[in-house]
């Protein structure tokens, strides 16, 4: 998993637990400040052991991880000519889902779209996890390449909740796959380059990639994830970060249920010999996220929900180690490993603005949760018969004009207000240690499951997230209750006043 604030240069894609983040490499001396991080090459300081096997340090279990592999798709893409000099409907700079579905629904319509991205054909990496239901919902059933009945959380080491929901692993090769092929068959043009800079005039943008190529536009769309090339914001960025390592290995054996996927194991037990990490661990929890594929097969994934600043990789690596040497879980190899960096929360972008935006970019990652994949997946239809029906109104819309509806509707006042609730949340989340977490999670997953469906997956509106609210606050204990009321009050007031002053 991995980083963000570069140019589209790396790949939106999905993070397992919770949605798209942007793919490169880490710095093995990260620190997370409450600035936009950055991150350089990884050269670890490997201590290796002569027979290869592996210690309760992140070092040794870097060293099984393999070489970076990029696989491409088989396709021969129809590729944008600039000799015509012809003026497209769309652009989409980023070859993510959430730009790719976009492209595809917009060329359906008979608009002429063209694709901006460096590496169109690469297969996005690592591991996907959604809930099934909103896949069914999106008709991407046949894109999930592995499906549990259900799923559990472990509060403690004596409570855990059996969450009746099936969770599916997505094919990402089949997903890509299947929305190239409709691009190719819409007629979506591809340009493999990276976007440097944009200049509007009145009906068109004129998009200057580093190759040199002009690419011009009636309207652009900026999903390049969390870059943020080309929407601009003009207030401070200071969000909350989750931070997360995993790997996809094959072990000589784990202890989870292959029928059911962990969705959160905040156990502890196995730091109880190391006390600096415990108490780490206890100011700012992490939780295991597992799916066991077969008895020697599984994708781990340790997380930092959320923090500011966020927590560094190298300790969430350490807590991972000594977690999978509690739970006796021997790595024989690695697959594929992944370090993600998600923002959470902060300002939405400029309302509105000449470039639209969706996913990571356009502010769309769950405050909460990070999680994104549904809610940018569900928005590209709305994005698409927005740019539809305002280039076909015959109003002759402005580039400004056509726009401004685009983030309209996008971003409904009934949204902006559920993501201030979304934050309410994430502000109480980054007040709480260990046990509150526990506490937190322990009502919050005992709520009737219309209340804890909606908040993960983005579907609770004014008033159910008042319900929610009451709801949570009727199934916490005594403890928990004077948590809440204690930490937060200043969110709380910070929310309504928001809430007072946004306006259609």
């Amino acid at each position: 998993m991995d980083t963000l604030l570069k140019t589209h240069n790396k790949l939106e894609f999905l993070h397992p637990l919770h949605g798209f983040v942007d793919r490169a490499s880490t710095s093995s001396h990260l620190k997370l400040q409450s600035q936009e991080p950055r991150f350089g090459p990884r050269k670890p300081n490997l201590k290796w052991r002569k027979n290869g096997s592996v210690k309760a340090s992140s070092a040794a279990l870097l060293e099984l991880v393999p070489a970076t592999k990029k696989e491409n798709l088989d396709f021969e893409l129809p590729l944008y000519d600039p000799s015509k000099d012809l003026v497209v409907d769309l652009a989409v700079v980023g070859g993510g889902p959430a730009g790719l579905a976009v492209a595809q629904q917009v060329s359906e319509a008979g608009l002429s779209v063209c694709s901006i991205d460096p590496s169109p054909k690469v297969i996005w990496p690592n591991n996907y996890g959604v809930w099934v239901d909103e896949f069914e919902a999106m008709d991407l059933l046949d894109c999930l390449d592995t499906t549990w009945s259900g799923a559990v959380v472990y509060i403690d080491d004596q409570s855990t909740k059996d969450l009746n929901r099936p969770y599916g692993r997505v094919n990402r090769k089949q997903l890509k796959s299947k929305m190239m092929h409709k691009c190719i068959l819409n007629g979506v043009k591809f340009h493999q380059a990276k976007v440097i800079k944009v200049i509007h005039e009145e009906t068109k943008s004129l998009l200057i990639c580093n190759d040199g190529i002009t690419v011009q536009a009636s309207v652009v769309l900026d999903a390049t994830g969390f870059s943020r090339c080309l929407v601009q914001y003009d207030k401070p960025y200071n969000p909350g970060y989750q931070v997360a390592y995993g790997i996809l290995a094959e072990v000589e054996e784990h202890p989870f249920d292959v029928d059911k996927m962990v969705f959160m194991d905040w156990r502890d037990s196995h730091l109880k010999n190391n006390t600096q990490l415990k108490e780490r661990n206890s100011r700012i929890p992490t939780f295991l996220y597992a799916m066991p594929f077969s008895s020697d097969r599984i994708f781990l994934e340790e997380t930092s929900l959320v923090a500011r600043p966020g927590v560094p990789v190298e300790d969430i690596q350490e807590r991972m180690v000594a977690r999978l040497r509690h739970l006796g879980i021997k790595v024989k190899s690695i697959e594929e490993d992944e370090h993600c960096v998600i923002p959470m929360g902060g300002p939405l972008p400029v309302l509105p603005q000449r470039v639209a935006g969706i996913g990571g970019t356009a502010g769309m990652v769950h405050p909460s949760t990070g999680y994104m994949v549904a809610r940018t997946l569900a928005a590209a239809p709305i994005v698409a018969n927005s740019i539809v029906q305002y280039l076909g109104s015959g109003r002759h819309l402005s580039g400004n004009g056509l726009s401004s509806l685009v983030w309209k509707d996008l971003w409904p006042i009934q949204r902006r207000r559920q993501r201030e609730f979304f934050c309410f949340g994430m502000d109480i989340l980054l007040k709480l240690d260990l046990q509150a977490t526990r506490r937190f999670f322990d009502a919050f997953f005992d709520l009737e499951p219309r209340y804890w469906h909606g908040f993960l997956s983005s579907r609770l509106f004014l008033p159910d997230p008042l319900l929610f609210g009451l709801s949570l606050f009727s199934h916490a204990s005594n403890t928990s209750r004077l948590e809440i009321m204690a930490k937060g009050t200043v969110p709380l007031v910070k929310m309504i006043n928001n809430l007072v002053y946004d306006k259609e």
